[in-house]
């Protein structure tokens, strides 16, 4: 029996989820795509990939049964995703998990709930992926590596093995992060950086290698 979802908000986050559901034979078998909800009433009445724009989040009382997919998140606002997600006020077993046919996933990797991995990402053995968190396609996730909550990844990123992401941080498309590198809490690493070394909480990098923008 499919499970109703929604998805929160109609960001490209939102609507990326949309697009991978909708094109894949298994993952529309899995779930019955209800609508998107958003807070921002110009995104009322539009539409992704055949998906509508509900109304605001209060529409998730009216379907105590659906899961709920909550992605907003950007380089701009990334920092709020905690704040926005827990707004929402709801359990976590409320929270769906949706995970692209194509994704290859290690048997003794650990997926948290509200997590989204989009096409042809790789998670590598032993990895750990928390809860909340944003994986864009064609990512690879090395070896022992661990992606902590409220984190988005975004395309065609390569983590090597053990590399620890802290909580609420933000990876650039097309960035690399070289072996046993720590990455602290709300850091944020521009898009095509090279990561050589460990980055503080709560910074800005970017570059070849990455270096301090800004505190």
């Amino acid at each position: 029996m499919r499970k109703k979802l929604i998805i929160f908000p109609f960001g490209g986050n939102g609507r990326e989820a949309a697009a991978q559901i909708t094109s894949s034979a298994a993952l529309k078998e899995e779930w019955e795509l209800v609508g998107f909800v958003d807070d921002d009433p110009a995104a009322r009445g539009k539409e992704a990939c055949g998906v509508t724009v509900l109304g605001n989040t209060n529409i998730l009382k009216e379907y105590p049964e659906a899961k709920i997919l909550a992605v907003p998140g950007n380089p701009g606002n990334y920092l709020k995703r905690r704040d926005v997600i827990e707004g929402l006020d709801l359990k976590k077993d409320r929270f769906a998990r949706v995970l692209a046919p194509s994704a290859v996933i290690s048997p003794d990797a650990k997926i948290g709930y509200n997590t989204l991995l989009l096409a042809n990402v790789v998670v590598g053995c032993g990895a750990t992926i928390g809860n909340h968190c944003i994986i864009l396609p064609n990512t690879t996730l090395g070896h022992d590596s661990v992606i902590e909550d409220y984190c988005c990844i975004g395309a065609n990123v390569a983590v090597s093995g053990y590399v620890t992401i802290r909580s609420g941080c933000y990876i650039g498309s097309g960035s690399a992060i070289r072996e046993r590198v720590t990455i602290r809490e709300r850091a944020l690493v521009g898009i095509g950086s090279n990561v050589i070394s460990d980055i503080e909480k709560e910074v800005i990098v970017a570059g070849n290698p990455a270096k301090l923008l800004r505190h």
